[in-house]
């Protein structure tokens, strides 16, 4: 029998194949898992130089896939931002933002995330001038929780020039008080006009965030992500690519990237990537592109009027007919397509356009997506499974906000389902689960947690009749998306053959109380065969 580089044992192993850990031992030669037996029946695999991890009661399982993330944007948000979740009004907002800035003289732009107007005592929407009382000296860019619109103070719009005068873009919104005036507020593409100067960054500054996104990844047990392009405001996607294909030739990129550009009507691009970008590490998995926008902002398309905003049912990012024309043109160069849509009629929208290619071109195995599905009709409930359309959910998303937040501005005669992630599961369609980083953290215990819990911003369940189970959970946090990621016959489960991307954490989850899945962390990660990630500090449960 081949000698081992790695043997991992425990008694608890989730394969991916079970819906309960095993006991179970593993052998890893170079990038491959070779072996799965006890341990008894794995010990002609030590050899002299085989390093051997007896875990006994920790958890093993796959690497975590994270199915919807933004690397560059979400690294920038990350580690040169301030952090603004949970503040409870706009000039505790401009409070804190003043604060950060003091500490940071050198930075030309204050940017932040994480305010959220729906979680303030008067649930407003904030103005410049509450910014400018603060700070005035310098341009401030301030992305709400969803990163679906920005504030910015008076310095930014001297900056970028922006005025009255300034021409809406084709999708989003200037915000403007009721005498004309530009209140600070861009919604959707409109913050285009703030982003193209803040996200300025030398190639130093790019190499380091990137190294700071991967050292979090092997931390949190990601082995896998999906990057995610199609929105005006994220910084260039082809120094992107580049720079990951950099670390990927000297031997530092430790995550595997399955990256997705900007769906355009021009698809030589996409070919020339696809062509260019397809190893193990660094491949390009299918196309992105808007479709709608978010509830809070009114910009998410519904199939009838918001209850507090009755003159919109929100909107789309292109007409229904060049949605569905440049579908069909992707579809039928092979390509996946992966649509945002969170309103009912956004997500009516995109099956229809994946409906209307398949008629069109055939029937062919094309697992396009649906990015983040809110806020689902009955009626389209089973057409994910009919057209073999994957759902991509954002499970943590269920905590950033108050479930009113939705409730308050969707009517009831609209049957709203939201975050149906067990409703979709019970058809057979496929479920992935991702962060959608940098809207919240890395950390895949919060999706898996709030999967489960339902727990919303109070700790309140919604719809907790939409819960599912932790096995499940996991699944959807590591086969379905390397399955979505056209990967399943080398990633996702551990299995002999397969690339040994494997996880250890310092718990058994189907052993603890759920609220304990929040305290569990990463004592080891295996990334293609080699250890990257080492915690020996943290304790055993």
């Amino acid at each position: 029998m081949t000698k081992a580089d790695l043997l991992l044992s425990s008694h608890h192993v989730f394969t991916g194949l079970q819906d309960e850990p095993i006991p179970a031992a593993i052998a890893v030669t170079n990038n491959i898992i070779t072996a799965i037996g006890t341990k008894e029946e794995l010990q002609d695999c030590i050899g002299e130089n085989t390093k051997v991890y007896d875990m006994e009661d920790e958890l093993i399982l796959p690497g975590f896939h994270d199915f919807h993330m933004h690397i560059m944007m979400g690294s920038i948000m990350e580690k040169e931002s301030v952090s603004l979740f949970n503040t409870k009004s706009a000039a505790e907002v401009a409070e804190m933002v003043a604060g950060f800035a003091e500490k940071r003289p050198g930075d030309d732009w204050i940017i932040g995330i994480g305010w959220d107007h729906t979680s303030w005592d008067q649930k407003e929407l904030p103005h410049r001038r509450v910014l400018d009382s603060y700070i005035a000296d310098r341009p401030v860019l301030l992305f709400n929780a969803e990163v679906h619109y920005a504030w910015i103070n008076s310095k930014a719009m001297e900056v970028i020039q922006l005025t009255e005068e300034n021409p809406n873009p084709e999708y989003g919104e200037i915000g403007k008080d009721e005498y004309g005036q530009v209140t600070g507020i861009l919604f959707e593409h409109a913050m285009g006009y703030a982003t193209d100067y803040a996200y300025q960054m030398s190639k130093e500054e790019r190499v380091q965030l990137l190294q700071g996104f991967l050292n979090e990844t092997a931390k949190f047990g990601i082995t896998s992500v999906n990057d995610l392009y199609g929105a005006k405001i994220a910084p260039n996607q082809l120094e992107d690519i580049e720079l990951f294909s950099e670390f990927e030739q000297d031997g530092r990129l430790t995550t595997r990237i399955h990256f997705s550009p900007e769906l355009r009507n021009d698809l030589k691009e996409a070919q020339q990537l696809h062509a260019k970008y397809h190893s193990p590490c660094l491949s390009l998995s299918g196309l992105k592109q808007f479709i709608d926008g978010v509830v809070t902002g009114h910009t998410a398309f519904l199939l009838e009027p918001y209850l507090d905003s009755s003159e919109t049912r929100g909107g789309t990012t292109q007409s229904p007919e060049k949605i569905k024309a440049i579908v069909k043109q992707a579809d039928k160069q092979g390509f996946q397509i992966r649509f945002h849509a969170i309103g009912n009629a956004a997500v009516r929208l995109a099956l229809d356009a994946f409906e209307e290619a398949r008629g069109e071109n055939g029937s062919r195995d094309s697992r396009h997506v649906i990015e983040h599905v809110e806020v689902l009709h009955p009626d389209d409930i089973y057409r994910f499974k009919e057209l073999g359309v994957i759902a991509s959910f954002q499970p943590y998303h269920i905590g950033l906000m108050e479930s009113q937040a939705y409730t308050s501005r969707i009517s009831e005669q609209q049957q709203p389902l939201y975050y149906p992630i067990k409703t979709v599961s019970d058809t057979g369609a496929k479920i992935a689960f991702g962060t959608d980083f940098p809207v919240v953290s890395l950390n895949p215990m919060n999706g898996i947690y709030h999967a489960i819990t339902r727990e919303d911003l109070s700790r309140n369940p919604w719809e907790k009749g939409e819960g599912i189970s932790l096995a499940q959970a996991l699944k959807n946090y590591t086969s379905v998306p390397a399955y979505g990621s056209f990967r399943e016959k080398e990633l996702g489960t551990l299995e002999v053959g397969k690339l040994a991307d494997i996880v250890v954490l310092n718990k058994n989850l189907f052993a603890i109380p759920t609220k304990e899945i929040l305290q569990t962390e990463v004592k080891l990660t295996i990334m293609d065969g080699k250890v990257i990630f080492e915690n020996q500090s943290v304790p055993t449960v």
